[in-house]
């Protein structure tokens, strides 16, 4: 049987993790697992030009926090459910099989609100070579 102290300091401890998986809680990518692209070429007939299609898995809770991409990109989800909020407008909910186009230079987050379940996506983008990837934009 755990003491009244240990049973406060592990409630204090889930709370502070809770916290942590919040949105806005913190200006860092959270519970995003690695990701190499499945896809990244020049289109042919162009001179600078690429193609890059990424499989993506969060893990429950994870998060990336505020951050535009200098092309657009075309989300596509797997598995699980996801929550795409662009700056200025209310969170989109998207489940196995829902898709989301974000134009270039957007400010957004994405993040896994499950608990339990990862979530799994596609990244599909355009762009200049080696211009396509997130970067990240201060907290407001």
């Amino acid at each position: 049987m755990m003491s009244p102290m240990t049973t406060r300091v592990l409630a204090v401890a889930g709370m502070l993790s809770l916290l942590s998986a919040t949105p806005g809680a913190s200006q860092e990518r959270q519970g995003v697992i690695s990701h190499p692209a499945l896809l990244k070429m020049l289109l042919p007939n162009t001179a600078n030009l690429e193609v890059a299609v990424y499989e993506t898995e969060y893990a429950p809770g994870g998060i990336n926090p505020r951050h535009l991409h200098p092309a657009a990109i075309t989300f596509y989800v797997l598995s699980g459910t996801g929550v795409w909020q662009e700056e200025g407008k209310p969170p989109v909910t998207l489940k196995a099989g829902d898709s989301l186009f974000v134009p270039a230079g957007t400010i957004h987050s994405h993040w896994n609100p499950s608990a339990s379940e990862r979530l799994r996506f596609l990244e599909f983008i355009v762009s200049e070579k080696d211009k396509g990837r997130s970067i990240p934009q201060p907290a407001k």
